[in-house]
């Protein structure tokens, strides 16, 4: 199993990017094919106090193909353009293998 993992720091208005994040670009991103599971962390601080992170998400898929099928679908480019349209200046994405 592999996963797509998005970074984000803090944004400049936590609420308006909340309520997007949730409202819109979650959904699209659960419209990915092959999508086993979206999984959504809220960050809350870390071991030396405040953190300048506010959400993680992991994104799921059976291997790196059905990953890269559903980033070059349509549902997966709909949700990166949203996604670089309100965090584009914010989020850090990664590849990763589920070990």
């Amino acid at each position: 199993m592999v996963k797509l993992v998005a970074i984000y720091r803090k944004p400049e208005n936590i609420e308006t990017f909340d309520e997007h994040y949730f409202n819109v670009h979650a959904p699209l991103v659960e419209k990915m094919p092959g999508l086993k599971k979206l999984e959504v962390n809220k960050v809350y601080g870390s071991p030396m106090g405040e953190s300048n992170l506010h959400l993680l998400a992991e994104m799921y898929f059976d291997n790196k193909e059905a990953l890269n099928a559903a980033m070059t679908s349509p549902e997966g480019k709909a949700a990166a353009k949203d996604l670089m349209g309100f965090a584009g200046k914010i989020v850090s994405m990664h590849f990763a293998e589920v070990l």
